[in-house]
């Protein structure tokens, strides 16, 4: 019965996975490399007060932190490298000074590991970004976290660098064309 119960979740959370766009390979402005692997491009910190949603111009532009959309992981964690402090309080910023704004904080994880395992450490590392920026002032309203576990890698292969880049955390906001 257990097993049954189970498989009906995951095929829920499967089927509400799939109306959700993709998340775009070079959404970050190119800097999808793992903790500390940037291509030497600087990121500045851009104001974002008076942007309003209706365009996602300083969301997108490149010289803004807040085009870096993902948060890498270690391995089988889902502790927030201080090394993202900048990035979520530039989102949490942007959110803060957006009240319509809306983000969906996707969760993913490499492919090693049980199915199950996986949407679970998924979930907990969309909810730990979901935690800093509730801290730093987001209300709860504008912020969604899911889990896609190991079903949407950016890299598919059994390497070091394809589980580095596939353990994230996906900044996405709601309203925006993917790419």
């Amino acid at each position: 019965m257990k097993k049954i119960g189970l498989s009906l979740i995951l095929t829920a959370l499967l089927a509400a996975c799939a109306s959700t766009p993709a998340p775009d390979a070079n959404k970050n402005g190119g800097k999808d490399g793992a903790a500390g692997q940037g291509d030497g491009v600087a990121v500045k910190p851009v104001d974002v007060s008076g942007t309003g949603t209706k365009g996602y111009s300083v969301l997108t532009d490149p010289n803004n932190i807040l085009s870096t959309r993902r948060v890498y992981f270690d391995y089988d964690s889902y502790v927030v490298s201080s090394d993202y402090n900048e990035v979520i309080e530039a989102h949490a910023k942007y959110l803060m000074s957006n009240k319509d704004a809306k983000v969906i904080l996707q969760g993913n994880t490499d492919n090693r590991g049980t199915a199950e395992y996986n949407l679970a450490l998924g979930q907990k590392r969309a909810d730990a970004v979901k935690k800093m920026m509730n801290a730093l002032g987001v209300q709860d309203a504008q912020i969604e976290s899911v889990s896609f576990g190991e079903e949407k890698p950016i890299e598919i292969g059994d390497t070091e660098e394809a589980w580095a880049r596939n353990r994230r955390a996906e900044i996405v906001y709601q309203g925006e064309m993917p790419k």
